[in-house]
Order: C-alpha cells, then structure tokens, then sequence
C-alpha cells in the first residue's frame, strides 16, 4: 500500500511525528493542533508501513469515548477491523490485565469493581462495624486519604505515622479497608492501576511477557497522569519499550486529581535521547485568539515552550466588558447570546464558561427569564446540587414539619446517630397511624426508642424547633445564612477533601446571595421564604435543555477542556475568583490557574468575549475586586474594550477606601449619575442604576427597586431622587 493516504492530510510537525523512528518520542501537541490525528495516524503508519503487529500496540486514552473514536479512525484509515488492539483507558487496560491474571494479582477470579459511591458506603459501614465516630473521621475524608496513599503507589505497611495519632487512626481505617476488599473481591478505582502495577513488578515472567507484547506504547493527555500511571508505563516499557506521548504542559489542569505536569519534564530524563516534536499550527482558532493565548501562558516559568500559530483569518479583536455586577454581566452576555442567536446561529455553538460552580446561578436565571434554552455541561443545574438540596431540605422542615421528604434527607445529615432502624420503626409507626415522620419521631422518641437513640431524635426535632425559633423575623438571606451554619451542613462539607469540598461551601454561600437578590412577588401573598422554595423547586424542574436539544452550553472551565465553540464567554475574570484566591500567593497554584486561563481561552474558534465585574456578591459576600491579571497579560491590540453606551464612568477602588464611590456625570445630560447609585422614585421605590444608554433627553436608565425589579426609565421624566 502506498504510504501518501497514510500521510497526505497532515502538516509537517505532524508528519515528523507520525513517521518518527523506534525511539521514546515526546510530541508537545498545542491546543488545536491535531494530536489524535497524529496518534490515529502514528498507529496506522506502525501497522501498515513499519510492519508492526497490531498486538504490539498498546494505546492509552484517557476517557473511554476517545479510546471509541480512536479504534474507529484507525479502521478507517487501514479499512481492516482492528477490534483486538488494545485501546482504552488506564482503567480500562489494567482491568484488562487484572482479568486475564487474577491468580498473580491475588484477586477472586470474579472480583467486582466498586464505583466511588460503592466505596464510600462501604467505608460509612467499615467506620459502623469499628464503633468509628463518623462525625470525627468523616468518611469522605478517608476515601480521600485512602486513594491518595493508593494514586502514590503506597499500601497501609509503607506508611510512617510520623508520630501523630490522627494519622495513625488513618493508617489504620487503610489497613482495616484493604481487609475488607480483599475479603470481599472488591475492587475500587485506585485498586485497579495499583494492582495493575504491583501485579507487573512482583511477576518477573510476567512482565518480561508483556514488555515482549507491548514494545510500541501510546500515551494521549500524558500531562494528565499521576503517580501510579506514570509508575505503570515505566515498567511496562523497560529499556527496550518505545513510548510516544502525546501531551500539552500547557494544558495540565488537573494537579488537585494527582496529575503531575512534572511527568513531561522527567519523561527525557528517564528515556534518554528522547526525540522531541512541537506541534504548533492551531486548525481551531483566528490568529488574534491565539496571540491573546500564547502571551498569556508565555508568563508561566515552568513550561518547555511553543507557540501556536495558524493560517486562518486573522480575525476579531478580544472584547473585554466591564460590569458593575454580576447581574450586569449577565445581562450583557445575554445580550450578545440574543444578537447571536439572532442572527441565524445555533445556539450549541455557544459557550458561557467560569471558574467557579456558584457563578453559574445568576447567569441561569437570566437565561430562564430570557427564555433562552441552556446545558449545564458536566454538572447539574444550580437548585439541583446535593448541598443546595440539603440546605433547602432544612428550611423547607423549618416551613412545614410533616414535609416528609425533607425530613428523611436530613434526618441524618450532617450524621447524628440516627441509623436505619430508628428510620425504619419512624416510617412503620407513621403508617400504622396515618402520620407525618415528624410526628411519628416524637411518638417513638417518648416511647419506643432506647436512651441514645431517642436522645438522638429528640436532639434533631430540638435543632429544627432552635432554627425556627432563631430565624423568626429575620430577613431572607440572614434566615438562609443562619440554617446553613446552625444545620452543620457548612462545617461538614469543608471537612470534604479536595476542591470539591470546597465547591459545595461555596455553593452553600451562593445560596445565601440567591435569597439576598430574590424578589418576592408583591401578589403572590406568600411568606418570603415559602415563596423562596417555591422558586427553588420550580427553577429546579425546568428551563434546563435536553442532551440533544440545541441550547446554550454552560460549564466550568475544567469541563471545557477538549471541547471548542465559534463563541466563546469567559465570565468572571476577577483576580481573587480568576485566578482563585487560593492561588494568587502559590507560584504552583498561579501557573496552573493560568493554564486554565489558557484552555478557556482556546476553547473560542471565532468570537471570544471576557467579562469582569467591579462588585461581585458571590459566596454570601459582596466582593470588589480587580480585572484579573490574565487580561492585563493579553496584548492591547489584540482586545477592543466594550463600554456601556453612555460614558458613565464606574465605582472606582483604592487600596486607602476600597468601598469609596466616585460620582460621574452622563455624556449628554447634566445630571450627576453613576452606575451603582442609589436612588429613590415616588412610585417604584428605592433602587441601584444597573445601566445607561442614550443621550440627552433621550437618555435611560436600567434602575433595580427593591420592591418593583428590574425597571428602564427615561431620565427626564423619572424625577429620580439621588441618594
């Protein structure tokens, strides 16, 4: 076969990493720039010119849908099945292997892999059978513990205690789990790669087999592997193994899961006379995204290098809006959705990107009100989170005991001794006398219960009597604040390891700024907080779009990487939220934000937009706040400011008065306004000026009363009342 069809549709960085000897090689692929067409075609160049039998290849992706789509490309280009290689997964593949050498593993024969969810309850049982206080050795806390130790290669006997007890205690959850597994046959996430690589390093025989099989080793996303995965592949190759990974240093945005960008520094060192190749030319987007893109990461120390760089259109200049706040922000991205939509344009073709979970909220409401289809990609809408819910759970309880449902969901939550069978005697009791579980745990508490389990109840019916009673008169939000933190829910979430710990706090703040911005409405004759949960559950229930449906994509920037869009919305560039708080003081920290920045940036195939507000409530906290410093890295030419369209200048900020307003005068008219004045009108109320447009008589303003929402008024006839 003639080997042009194998070549033909590829550039030249492509083609010198395709046809690269039998050697290590380390392709730096940029973003945009064909590396599973490099990696389709390298297996297909392996196979069908080198001569290499396909049962010598051993391809390793990292999500099972791209290990689909590369067996299929390379059928395609060879256009014979090649369903026997192997192609998948680290899990996937040391699955594989666990499977055809159970014995050597030392595994049952029908061994059951355990998902996270599996593992947790187990754990949660574990701590019962041990006599564990769960409220003090948190059972998310120890599977975290547990599959870090595991991500490092490390059992229960290579750890040192270090002399701290609370470590001990861990060790010894560890050892107490590993029995139980093994008793069991039960496999979790972690255990697959480490009994993979354990399984290879204690069977000489076996090893040598398979570093015979496998002497061609492909590596996509190598940036993304941690400890273990690389330790794997290190065996797997030997000294005569030829790995090719493909990797962007770049784009390893994953340190918080134990990816070590690290891995492509040390690859050349632990395969000498690795042959490098730079994949540079971008088939994604315009010149201008990519200069924007480049200058941005080019601020990072630690990085081998490259510049991307296409033939495309040169394209639209980067704009860059400044809000007043977060409801501003969102209404000008919804804005410009509208034109675009507009216009003819799917709306699948658009992208809403942040940093943060808790920013999606404001900008899913104005989509809801804006009657515009949205996706929350990768995640579930605002009101549908388990945090959210159980927040909601409480102050639903707090309306209405006999709310069983809410009742059951935090009966037990954070854990206080309420078991099963406590559960159990409440539900069969509420059935035999056609009660609410409410009243059913009262009865049974007095009468059936023994001394620590109705203490328990009891204590629980206590907490929610003690919110009611604390939270009557207070305002909405001090009301939600109050429950949060009364509830436990707050403290018991920060225990949660991780990033995603941190994401339910945050989300529970953010809840605390949906009941501050709530408006009640004036007819509907309802308590604020029963019309609150109104709200929740109705918002909850709809305005979310079908997979298939063409709608508009909301996501965090992490759930954006792989993914591209003609339009592009990068939300939220505040320094504090963009690069996270955490982050700004640690070097490590601050290279990897700006990584992130860097893959939100190239997501944008056309048209790439950038907002920051002045004023952001976002955790409960009004916040003030700087543009992010990745915006001042892009180059002025590359960025085209976008202002209100009247010259109101904004709230300035000084180190000396951070909350300090500096009035302004309109273009066009002589009256002193400012966005963010307060105002009062004879009819609607006091408000805040959210906008202006227009000039002289002509001029209007967007004011938000506190009673009557969101209202455009024409300055001239308003009569407003400066504050």
């Amino acid at each position: 076969m003639d080997v042009t069809p194998i070549l033909e549709e590829l550039n030249d960085a492509q083609r010198q990493a395709v046809t690269a000897p039998a050697e290590p090689a380390l392709i730096i692929a940029g973003a945009g720039s064909g590396k599973t067409r490099v990696l389709v075609h390298r297996a297909a160049w392996l196979i069908d010119v080198e001569g290499v039998s396909p049962h010598s290849l051993l391809a390793v992706t990292f999500t099972n849908k791209a290990a689909a789509e590369m067996r299929h490309r390379i059928e395609e280009l060879l256009k014979v099945p090649v369903q026997h290689l192997w192609i998948g997964t680290f899990h996937g593949l040391a699955h594989r292997m666990l499977r055809r050498h159970w014995r050597e593993a030392k595994l049952p024969q029908g061994f059951q892999i355990i998902d996270s969810d599996d593992q947790l309850r187990l754990i949660k049982r574990l701590l019962k059978n041990l006599e564990v206080d769960d409220s003090r050795w948190v059972p998310k806390e120890i599977q975290w513990f547990i599959n870090a130790q595991k991500d490092e290669g490390l059992r229960p006997q290579h750890l040192d205690d270090d002399n701290d007890p609370n470590r001990r205690q861990m060790i010894s959850l560890y050892q107490s789990y590993e029995e139980i597994c093994q008793r069991g046959g039960l496999v979790d996430f972690a255990e697959l790669l480490l009994r993979a690589h354990e399984l290879l390093r204690d069977n000489d025989e076996l090893l040598a087999h398979y570093r015979r099989r496998f002497q061609h080793l492909l590596v996509d996303e190598f940036q993304d592997t941690n400890a273990i995965q690389y330790a794997w592949l290190r065996l797997l190759a030997g000294g005569d193994g030829v790995p090719f990974v493909v990797g962007d240093d770049d784009q390893s945005i994953y340190r918080w899961r134990g990816a070590r960008v690290e891995h492509i520094h040390q690859f050349q060192k632990d395969f000498p006379g690795t042959r490098v190749v730079k994949l540079e030319q971008n088939y994604r987007s315009t010149a201008t995204i990519l200069n924007a893109a480049n200058a941005v990461i080019a601020n990072n120390a630690s990085r081998l290098g490259k510049n991307l760089w296409t033939e495309g259109a040169e394209g639209e200049p980067i704009k860059v809006y400044s809000a007043y706040n977060e409801r501003d922000e969102a209404d000008f991205v919804i804005g410009r959705l509208r034109d675009w939509i507009d216009q003819g344009n799917l709306r699948a073709d658009s992208a809403i990107l942040y940093r943060s979970n808790a920013q999606s909220r404001v900008l899913e409401e104005g989509l809801i009100n804006a009657r515009i289809p949205y996706r929350v990609y990768g995640g579930l809408r605002f009101f549908e989170r388990m945090e959210i819910k159980d927040a909601l759970a409480y102050l639903r309880l707090i309306s209405n005991r006999d709310d069983d449902s809410s009742f059951e969901r935090i009966v037990n939550k954070p854990t206080r001794g309420i078991g099963a069978r406590t559960l159990e005697m409440m539900r069969a009791y509420a059935r035999a006398n056609a009660c609410s579980m409410w009243r059913a745990g009262g009865a049974i508490a007095s009468d059936d219960l023994n001394g620590r389990a109705a203490n328990a109840v009891n204590a629980f019916m206590s907490l929610i009597e003690r919110m009611a009673r604390e939270t009557q008169g207070l305002e909405l939000h001090d009301k939600v604040d109050h429950v949060i933190h009364l509830s436990g829910l707050a403290e018991f979430f920060k225990k949660e390891k991780g990033e995603k710990g941190e994401t339910r706090v945050e989300n529970l703040a953010e809840l605390v700024s949906a009941a501050k911005s709530f408006e009640p409405d004036p007819a509907e004759d309802m308590p604020p907080l029963d019309e609150f949960l109104a709200h929740a559950a109705l918002e909850a229930g709809e305005g979310q779009a079908d997979a298939w449906e063409d709608c508009v994509q909301l996501m965090t920037m992490h759930s954006a990487k792989g993914l591209e869009f003609p339009l592009v919305f990068i939300c939220g560039m505040e320094d504090g939220l963009f690069p996270h708080q955490r982050s700004i003081a640690d070097p490590h920290g601050l290279e990897e934000e700006r990584r992130l920045c860097y893959v939100g940036i190239t997501r944008a195939k056309q048209t790439l937009y950038i907002t920051h507000a002045e004023q952001r409530r976002l955790h409960g906290m009004d916040n003030f706040s700087h543009p992010s410093r990745f915006i001042a890295e892009i180059p002025a030419e590359h960025v085209e400011e976008v202002r209100p369209r009247v010259q109101v200048s904004r709230p300035l900020r000084s180190a000396a008065a951070p909350r300090r307003r500096q009035s302004a005068t309109a273009s066009g008219n002589e009256l002193g306004i400012r966005l963010g004045q307060h105002v009062r009108h004879k009819k609607f109320g006091d408000g805040v000026i959210l906008n202006c447009e227009g000039q002289g008589a002509h001029a209007r303003v967007e004011v938000n009363f506190e009673s009557a929402g969101t209202k455009w008024l024409v300055l001239s006839y308003a009569n407003l009342e400066l504050m």
